[in-house]
């Protein structure tokens, strides 16, 4: 009996062992598979990112899908064109034919005569959906369009052209001496049919008819002629370019002269550049209209493809000016076709080579041979996927190109760009517009800028209160006193973003612009306020100051600190009246110079920062208070006094924890989304003004994902900004566990 009630305790012990052994076993191996599993989580994140971003990366492809001899003979094209699915092409011929037929075989199916009587002298395209101006040797001008009609019998998808006389079969008199027009130019427009023409003798002449439609039937249109001549100063005329709006007229010679005509008084033109295309002795070998109609592209017998385009100088009058050079192909260039939908050009050059390039990624895309002849002709479809060439023998090269994403490059993303119509490379997102002739402005530089600018006025704002704020809590302030600070700070942390965002947006801002002066006078008044207080409290009878005990001396100062905003507030208007004549945002303006966005960084600063003093304050306060006591002590016993003892052993001791703190918090304000999303403009803007407002990374992808076309290139570019915000986090992160280790390293001997 006695044996078996004395081993009774041991037993239980032994059960007791086990069972905490178990428990450590289990805590063991489920924080290694949390840990582990928080790894492989990130890890597929960075790989569906990049899964996503990927195919910004792959180049451009081609392949020849077929090869045929060109319908209608060889070196009797004037224009070739090719439908949206690549399946039909039209070809305009020097004898006045339209051609038919099939890209992949070159079958012909339809042949129709365009022009009645005369010779076809010149063409021009007027724009992209297959209005085309032939120029007769009669002085004429016949004006065609050609489309698709789809239709499915028996299930089967099938294409017809159409043909249609937008202002009838006969043609329009264009030169009523019935000289023949060599070169032609033709913009058709709601008010006004313009034509530019080259005539047999040289003489350069601007034709307008003038659109009048009947009162009682609107689609009766009548139209009167006007004819206006210009001086082209000796230029012997090769190229006529009128732009889509009608506004300006370029005169080019092969002699790599261009003259430019501004046409808002059609009646008197001005001439406003006069501009050489290629170096001397160059000759000009083709010119065309990128799409949109703002840029020219200009090709030289030397293989060099130059941009061209306007816009105002210093003294506001507008200025055509070279952007930029492709200087990739090294043959004459001998045509030049442009995308329907993007800011990208093919060309062909005299060695049977075309080349894809795009101009705002300043980049080419693919260098492609096609052919050991000549290259005369190419024709892109709109959704740029079937290219249809002509070699002077007279074959036809079908070739599918494979081309998602030309706008990327590194530098359209990082670097400054020039864009069509800014006077100066800048650095600029504008990721989509309502017309396929915009060019998409996608460079991440200011949003990343924006996204570094947010965190940095946060943690302005956000460090010093929340660091010293720990300091305080956690080395002078009453344990009663803690236990109320710490949680209610804390609890902070749970308040939504939205709703700070919310009141930062709405309610914030307009305060803070009603009462600029007070907000800046209390960087003043606050500080010097409370140390008065300070000083008259230490010098103030030890009666009076004994009746609060020791840590609550910080309650004192809350009234203190309300007294002092509500009169720094107070004094605002006064101020602004006295210092500002009533207008320091219009002081800020006109007389500094700096602009002011209401929703600005300073709103910013402060509504993050108040999301980011919890998470900092917690983690130092933690760092702070949990300084081993026998350091403290011993500092004290040695005659340290508390101040000494706080800044030589106490701190020290905690750096990694308070490190560990700022980098946590500068991750959280790296990464917030709601409060820049509500508290700013939103304007993607390269300016550290703190009166400015920014669109950061985050907020951009909240923003402009929902109306992202999948796997666009604006999808995709978007992820790749998610992927940088990624990479941000992570590199702050992983500089802070460095220094962190390393200050641990350093201060564990303390």
């Amino acid at each position: 009996m006695g044996d078996s009630a004395q081993s009774t305790p041991f037993k239980k012990v032994s059960r007791q062992d086990s069972i905490r052994n178990l428990k450590d076993v289990l805590a063991r191996y489920g924080v290694a598979i949390g840990g582990v599993s928080v790894i492989i989580a990130i890890v597929l994140i960075f790989f569906y990112l990049f899964y996503v971003v990927f195919p910004l990366l792959k180049p451009a492809d081609s392949a020849l899908r077929g090869q045929y001899a060109i319908p209608g003979g060889a070196g009797n094209t004037l224009h070739l064109a090719v439908e949206e699915q690549g399946e039909l092409a039209a070809r305009y011929m020097k004898d006045g034919q339209l051609i038919f037929f099939d890209v992949r075989s070159g079958e012909v199916r339809e042949t129709r005569q365009l022009v009645k009587e005369g010779a076809v002298t010149s063409s021009a395209q007027g724009n992209l959906d297959g209005f085309n101006a032939l120029g007769m040797d009669n002085g004429q001008a016949y004006l065609v369009k050609h489309s698709y009609r789809v239709s499915y019998p028996n299930d089967r998808r099938t294409l017809t052209p159409r043909l249609e006389y937008p202002y009838g079969e006969d043609g329009l008199v264009l030169d009523e001496d019935g000289r023949a027009i060599n070169q032609l130019a033709v913009r058709d427009g709601e008010e006004r049919l313009l034509f530019a023409t080259g005539l047999a003798d040289g003489t350069l002449q601007l034709v307008s008819f003038n659109k009048e439609s009947s009162f009682l039937d609107e689609d009766e249109v009548t139209l009167t002629r006007e004819v206006t001549t210009l001086d082209h100063y000796d230029l012997n005329v090769d190229y006529l370019l009128l732009d889509p709006d009608q506004r300006w007229l370029y005169v080019a010679g092969r002699s790599g002269e261009l003259l430019q005509y501004d046409l808002r008084d059609i009646e008197e033109p001005v001439l406003t550049s006069r501009v050489r295309l290629t170096q001397r002795n160059i000759e000009l070998t083709s010119l065309e209209f990128l799409v949109g109609g703002i840029s020219l592209l200009a090709g030289g017998s030397d293989g060099k493809i130059t941009q061209w385009f306007s816009f105002r100088d210093e003294n506001n009058d507008y200025k055509l000016t070279r952007i930029r050079g492709f200087e990739e192909q090294r043959s004459p260039i001998l045509d030049i076709t442009t995308e329907h939908r993007r800011k990208g050009f093919i060309a062909a050059d005299a060695q049977g080579n075309f080349a894809i390039y795009h101009t705002t990624a300043q980049r080419l895309v693919l260098d492609q041979t096609a052919s050991d002849k000549r290259l005369l002709t190419l024709a892109i479809s709109p959704r740029s996927d079937t290219l249809l060439a002509e070699d002077e023998q007279g074959q036809a090269y079908h070739w599918h190109i494979d081309n998602e994403h030309p706008e990327v490059s590194w530098h359209a993303l990082w670097e400054k760009v020039h864009y069509e119509g800014y006077a100066e490379p800048q650095h600029i997102w504008q990721s989509s517009s309502a017309s396929n002739d915009f060019e998409p402005k996608m460079s991440l530089t200011p949003l990343s800028f924006g996204t570094l600018k947010a965190a940095f006025y946060a943690m302005i704002f956000a460090v010093p209160l929340a660091i010293m704020g720990a300091i305080f809590t956690a080395y002078f302030m009453a344990p009663r006193m803690r236990q109320v600070v710490k949680p209610t700070i804390e609890i902070m942390e749970a308040l939504p973003t939205v709703i700070l965002g919310f009141l930062a947006g709405l309610w914030l801002a307009p305060a803070i612009e009603l009462h600029l002066p007070g907000i800046f006078s209390l960087l003043l008044f606050l500080p010097i306020g409370v140390l008065l207080f300070a000083y008259a409290w230490t010098h103030a009878p030890y009666a009076l100051r004994r009746w609060v005990p020791e840590g609550w001396e910080a309650a004192l100062l809350v009234p203190v600190i309300i007294l002092i905003t509500w009169f720094g507030l107070a004094m605002s208007l006064p101020l602004e009246q006295l210092l500002f004549d009533g207008d320091m945002r219009g002081w800020l303006v006109n007389d500094l110079g700096i602009g002011f966005d209401q929703r600005n960084s300073l709103v910013v600063g402060l509504a993050m920062g108040f999301a980011v003093i919890p998470t900092i304050f917690s983690i130092a306060e933690d760092a702070l208070f949990s300084v081993p006591k026998h350091l403290t002590f011993g500092s004290l016993a040695l005659g340290a006094s508390r101040w000494q003892t706080l800044y030589r052993v106490v701190i020290l001791t905690a750096s990694p924890g308070i490190f560990s703190a700022v980098m946590i918090g500068l991750g959280r304000a790296v990464g917030e989304t709601m409060i820049v999303l509500m508290a700013t403009g939103n304007t993607p803007v390269m300016d550290f003004s703190i009166f400015q407002g920014m669109r950061t990374l985050s907020a951009n992808i909240a923003v402009e994902m929902p109306e992202s076309e999948v796997d666009s290139t604006h999808y995709r570019v978007l992820f790749l900004a998610a992927l940088v915000l990624f990479m941000f986090t992570f590199f702050f992160n992983t500089v802070a566990e460095i220094v962190r280790q390393r200050l641990r390293k350093k201060y564990s001997s303390l």
